[in-house]
């Protein structure tokens, strides 16, 4: 098995994912922006990993994580504007 640079891409992306989930369960962080953000990078960095070893399993999910990522975002900026 080769390991080339798009699986480090990959991993960095599922260390990211990892990390913001122990972060939320450790009570470091809240489901706000930044978990929302890591989440989305973190997945985005998964996908491109997949263009080189392809698996639609992976990439429906990974697809799923980023868009639903996106919508915590756009509920994060959407309630900091209405506080402000």
């Amino acid at each position: 098995m080769k390991y080339g640079v798009l699986d480090f891409v990959g991993n960095i992306g599922v260390a990211m994912m990892m990390l913001a989930y122990l972060l939320l369960q450790l009570d470091k962080i809240t489901h706000g922006l930044v978990y929302s953000v890591v989440n989305a990078l973190g997945a985005s960095l998964v996908v491109i990993s997949l263009l080189v070893n392809f698996n639609l399993s992976a990439f429906l999910m990974e697809g799923f994580w980023v868009l639903i990522s996106f919508v915590g975002i756009f509920r994060s900026l959407r309630t900091r504007a209405t506080q402000s």
